[in-house]
């Protein structure tokens, strides 16, 4: 579907009218699932929906790098992605080490709260994920966008998940595994993102040496 509507997959860079309105909707949903997850995961007590809300304002800002340099260069779309990559790592560090602390503080996250904000979660990213998926092919910086949002809808079906575990066990550990769950899918996203940057940046600067020079 992809190579139909946007040409070779890998050199999709997201120039087209159709797809910069689909990642400003996107940017929007993203930011207002933030502020949603924040006050669900503050006021439950959960570490996988603080995680989340963490992950939904990192992707408001991501797609908006990548709504911005969509048309420049190569290199300039590489490197966008290269730090989407890293910013990634980033969050699941916080995730990971967050969790650590968690394990040793105690506490229980309220899974009747923690379940509804992960479903409006889930229904946000499966929006999300819908409305990319004919784009899901392309450079660095058009791919994290696809992989962002399907990996965020598959860490929320985990969080619904780990609410029942809750409820039935009135026990931390569910919210805790999801937690680190999609801490892992963080850094999976995060090393596909980053290895074909640095190939797309290895291609753009083969390509500008074997370039003549002019006197």
């Amino acid at each position: 579907m992809a190579d139909a509507c946007c040409g070779a997959t890998q050199n999709f860079d997201g120039a087209t009218p159709a797809y910069k309105r689909t990642l400003k909707v996107i940017i929007v949903i993203n930011l207002v699932m933030f502020f949603v997850e924040l006050a669900g995961g503050l006021s439950s007590g959960s570490m996988a929906l603080l995680a989340d809300s963490l992950d939904f304002l990192a992707d408001s800002t991501t797609y908006t790098i990548s709504l911005i340099v969509i048309g420049m260069p190569l290199a300039v779309r590489a490197k966008a992605g290269l730090f989407k990559g890293l910013s990634l790592f980033a969050i699941a560090a916080w995730v990971l080490g967050s969790t650590f602390y968690r394990v040793f503080s105690g506490g229980v996250p309220e899974a009747i709260t923690m379940g509804a904000v992960g479903f409006a979660a889930f229904a946000a990213n499966f929006i999300c994920a819908l409305l990319l998926l004919k784009f899901k092919d392309g450079d660095s910086n058009v791919r994290s966008v696809w992989l962002c949002s399907r990996n965020d809808a598959i860490g929320n079906l985990a969080v619904i998940v780990a609410a029942s575990g809750i409820a039935a066990t009135n026990s931390a550990w569910p919210d805790l595994l999801v937690a680190v769950i999609m801490a892992s899918l963080f850094i999976n996203s995060a090393v596909k993102i980053v290895t074909q940057s640095l190939r797309e940046l290895a291609a753009e600067n083969a390509a500008a040496s074997a370039m003549p020079k002019q006197k």
